[in-house]
């Protein structure tokens, strides 16, 4: 009798642990650099700010990425985010049209509008291939903005608020990380010590982008937005922004 009920404490306790582990699981699938969207074609303007000398080594580089975090992603897109993951948590489609199009609107170039856009279809038809489907009447929606389709996904899946802004953040850092390791170039080593000394800005960012109200959401990342508009014209380039 006890070898029974011992046998039934440990695979209860090993489903609790399954299923405390899986939203967790399901975030590292979505921020994934093998997620089919195209993430690592973009350099949000990164190459032409290596073109003409403003990010040239490690520590400028770092302090690029984290002027950027700390910026756009603390005031915008975390903010965003959460009203997306809500507006799916609450079915109200009228909060999620109006956020995706605010989010698309805030992007300052035509580049940072055309990645949106593009990343946003590629998710759009990668959700229901893996499990998370998407309703006909808000599929326009999602093809805008991908933001909206993570923020689905990551409702959909039970992750938690916090941990999906945390992952979307660590996302975004290692591919414009990643990007600027091959533009500069770095080694491998320099891209490491850079992702390690960003996450440990990334607490902060989320917890600041959890409280903005809507009237401070918003953002201005200028050279940024420079440095993407004259990529649009540059004369060699390998990244798609």
């Amino acid at each position: 009798m006890a070898a029974v009920q011992k046998k039934h404490t440990h695979t209860a306790m090993a489903t609790t642990i399954t299923d405390s582990m899986l939203p967790h699981l399901r975030l590292m699938h979505l921020i994934s650099p093998s997620l089919p969207v195209g993430a690592y074609s973009y350099s949000q303007g990164l190459e032409w700010a290596v073109e003409c000398g403003w990010v040239t080594d490690r520590v400028s580089l770092a302090a690029w990425i984290r002027d950027i975090a700390v910026t756009s992603l603390a005031n915008m897109e975390i903010p965003v985010l959460v009203r997306l993951y809500r507006a799916c948590d609450e079915s109200d489609s009228d909060s999620l049209a109006y956020w995706s199009d605010y989010l698309l609107a805030s992007r300052e170039t035509q580049e940072l509008r055309q990645e949106e856009k593009n990343r946003a279809r590629a998710l759009t038809s990668l959700l229901p291939q893996i499990g998370i489907p998407v309703a006909v009447e808000t599929r326009c929606l999602f093809e805008s903005c991908q933001l909206t389709g993570f923020a689905h996904a990551a409702q959909h899946w039970n992750i938690p608020l916090r941990e999906a802004a945390a992952g979307y953040v660590w996302g975004w850092c290692e591919n414009i990380t990643l990007a600027g390791v091959k533009i500069i170039p770095l080694g491998q080593t320099a891209g490491q010590q850079i992702l390690a000394e960003l996450t440990a800005d990334i607490p902060a960012i989320v917890s600041h982008g959890l409280e903005v109200v809507d009237d401070a959401i918003g953002a201005s990342c200028t050279a940024q937005a420079i440095a993407s508009s004259r990529h649009e014209t540059q004369y060699t380039r390998i990244y798609r922004s």
